[in-house]
Order: C-alpha cells, then structure tokens, then sequence
C-alpha cells in the first residue's frame, strides 16, 4: 500500500510503558497510563485500549460521514470497545474490536449498508483487518 501523507503526529512514552506516562507532541495528550484491575494493575490511570478505542471510534466516525454524504443523522454515535485477552496462537496477547454504529432515523438496511462501507475505509479498520478480531453492529 502507497500512503500520500497529509500529516503526523508523534507521542512519546515514559516509564513502565502500561506503568508509565504518554505525551504527545502537541502536548494535548499527557497522561498517566496504568494496567487495568483485570490485568494487575491499579486502573487509576489510562491505558492503550481506552486510548485505541478513542481513535478508533472518532476514526470510524469520520468515515461514516464519508461514505454517508449527508446521510448520516446529527445524532449518529459510533462506539468501539477494545478488548485484550491471552492470544491462544501464541501465547501472547491480541486485541478485538467491537463497533457499534447508531443510526437513529435510518433503515436497517440503510445504516447496515453504511456501517459495512465506513469499516472498508476506516484507516483503523484496514489497519487491523486480520490483525484483531472484529465486529461491526448497525442499529437504529
């Protein structure tokens, strides 16, 4: 893949990494990170999912209002859930996702139809495809 850069940004990590402190370079991202209670940790802080489902769910919105061209209601939501668990292949660990989209006022097929076409291209979504376990919902 052939990617025409428009911009980037840059964010920094310090510290224990999950344990640790991110900043971006903006400096509008300047966080404490801490594990979650289910992975041992104190979940006082943030942490990478809750970091990557944020990205992810504005990423995702963008393109719906994409594909939607005017389509998509006002009150449109879209919401990811990141999990992480013990990867099973290897031992290690994956990611899923789950996305919902909420297209009040649509019709089924519609907001289905729509939903599908932001997940095609989404830069998070083509990003993980076959990397995480994904899902993508459509309700009215």
């Amino acid at each position: 893949m052939t990617v025409s850069v428009l911009t980037t940004i840059s964010s920094t990590s310090t510290g224990g990494g999950r344990d640790g402190h991110v900043k971006s370079e903006t400096g509008r991202i300047d966080l404490d990170l801490r594990p979650q209670k289910e992975l041992g940790g104190s979940g006082d802080g943030s942490n990478p999912e809750e970091l990557f489902s944020a990205g992810y769910a504005a990423c995702f919105m963008g393109a719906l209002r994409l594909v939607g061209k005017g389509a998509v209601p006002d009150d449109a939501s879209v919401t990811v859930t990141v999990g992480i668990g013990k990867d099973d292949a290897d031992g290690g660990f994956g990611l899923t996702a789950d996305i919902k989209v909420a297209l009040p006022g649509l019709d089924q097929a519609k907001a289905t139809e729509l939903a599908e076409a932001a997940h095609g291209v989404c830069p998070y979504s083509k990003a993980t495809k076959g990397n995480i376990a994904q899902t993508v919902t459509a309700t009215v």
